[in-house]
């Protein structure tokens, strides 16, 4: 199934949940999972799955709000940032770990090494490169999305990358 035709039968899906129909809800939930899922895991690291089920919940519940169904996945990127942002800061990830203790290249676990270095950035440096970096949206789109101010979404992503990068290249 390509892209198109997946976000076709996505929106398709919300439009039929929307006006009652219990079996497409369920179907957009199954749907919508992979997508959630893809969000939410880098942000939320070892609790993405419950990130990623209270963005399901939060669609679930409030499908009825979206007010255009064409602007589904917009929508739903909306709900699963702000989830999982909501689920890493609870678990106390909010404050970045120190940055010198990754491991050496060529170690067996550098494969582990783009997921630990993602575990020592902070929930919202972490939003902002998924958003940037993996979503594709551009500064003002994802400050949108954060809450902030463009400006803030840049200074964010900036030492974000920073971080990423010394961390990496460490």
């Amino acid at each position: 199934m390509t892209d198109e035709t997946a976000r076709a039968r996505g929106v398709a899906l919300a439009k039929a949940a929307r006006g009652g129909d219990t079996l497409a809800l369920h179907d957009l939930l199954d749907h919508l999972l992979p997508y959630v899922g893809r969000i939410c895991r880098p942000i939320a690291l070892d609790d993405g799955p419950d990130a990623t089920q209270e963005a399901l919940l939060t669609v679930f519940r409030s499908l009825r709000s979206l007010r255009d169904p064409e602007t589904l996945y917009g929508w739903v990127r909306t709900i699963a940032v702000r989830e999982a942002v909501r689920i890493a800061q609870r678990a106390g990830r909010d404050r970045p770990a120190e940055l010198a203790e990754l491991p050496a290249r060529g170690d067996p676990q550098l494969a582990a090494d783009i997921r630990d270095v993602l575990a020592r950035l902070s929930p919202q440096h972490r939003a902002v490169l998924v958003l940037r970096d993996v979503e594709g949206l551009d500064e003002q789109a994802a400050a949108a999305l954060l809450g902030v101010t463009t400006g803030t979404a840049k200074s964010r992503l900036h030492r974000a990358r920073v971080s990423f990068r010394k961390a990496w290249f460490a």
